[in-house]
């Protein structure tokens, strides 16, 4: 079994190595402000799963600078996606939005701009910024969808059902905007049979690309106190590498996986612990996938 791997992408559409630079917006989001919550969901961190991004108090260019010094060791003279990772990155004026977007779109070395936000805060004005911008460089969308099941929605305070996002795949498509999805596996209360619906379902819209990532439970968030109070199950290395390869099993070679498992910052990492060590993960994951006969495509996209 192959799957088309983000790597082999990049590699094909812009002809050598691409590395992701995490940018700040400076937004907030709506599930934190109070306008639809103040405790966000569950499992996000106090850096709203942004925990590498640089300084938000930083100019767009210079944030992009520091990221690209950060990486020089890996890649030097080389093409960037500026990713805006951090809480939700389309909650803000348009005209804040468009000055920061348009920003780090006319950077030289950015060959794509990447966007993590809600699908509830896609509104018809920033639709339209959005492809406007997709007209200079390519724009991804990364959705935060997380699972399909209304109950674990509501479980880990997602704030928005499943038909909000499927409107805002469908308004990106109209657009012709790339759509990411992020699903999380390990979620408390869900099963395998459950997470597997979940890629099934996403794997059966019109998407480009599909991040699925390792649950972690960080300090300082609703999901501690749940998972000291109210026990629940957490995968093991072993387990967690076997799903996957279940996973990609349901995943058509047109949808690059951007992520397989995802790094939580260690020092705010509760569980699992094994998650740390990324170097064993990788390794262990190599060869058992290599067990598995299952491999990255050269030709799948």
């Amino acid at each position: 079994m192959h799957y088309n791997s983000l790597n082999n992408h990049l590699k094909q559409r812009f002809g050598g190595k691409v590395y992701k630079l995490s940018i700040s917006s400076g937004l907030s989001c709506p599930n934190r402000d109070g306008t639809l919550s103040t405790l966000g969901c569950t499992f996000c961190s106090e850096g709203g799963s942004g925990d590498f991004a640089t300084p938000a108090v930083l100019s767009i260019s210079k944030q992009i600078e520091l990221a690209k010094e950060r990486v020089s060791k890996k890649i030097k003279n080389g093409k960037y996606i500026a990713y805006f990772q951090s809480f939700t990155n389309t909650y803000g004026s348009v005209e804040y939005l468009e000055k920061i977007f348009t920003e780090a779109i006319n950077h030289p070395d950015i060959v794509t701009l990447s966007i993590g936000t809600r699908p509830d805060c896609l509104g018809e004005d920033v639709l339209s910024l959005l492809e406007r911008l997709n007209q200079v460089k390519p724009v991804w969308i990364e959705l935060g969808l997380q699972t399909i099941h209304e109950k674990t929605a509501l479980h880990i305070n997602r704030g928005y059902p499943l038909a909000v996002f499927d409107e805002a795949v469908q308004n990106l498509n109209r657009i012709g905007v790339d759509v990411i999805v992020h699903l999380i596996l390990g979620l408390p209360g869900e099963t395998n049979g459950m997470m597997l619906e979940s890629v099934r379902y996403v794997s059966s819209l019109d998407i480009s690309g599909i991040k699925l990532q390792l649950l972690h439970v960080l300090k300082n968030t609703p999901l501690e106190k749940e998972y000291f109070n109210h026990p629940f199950d957490i995968f093991s290395m072993e387990e967690y590498v076997d799903f996957l390869a279940e996973c990609l099993s349901y995943i058509p070679p047109r949808i690059v996986i951007h992520r397989l498992t995802g790094d939580g910052p260690k020092r705010s990492l509760i569980a699992p612990l094994w998650s740390a060590d990324k170097k064993r993960v990788l390794n262990y994951m190599n060869n058992r996938f290599d067990e598995l006969n299952v491999h990255q495509g050269s030709n799948c996209s």
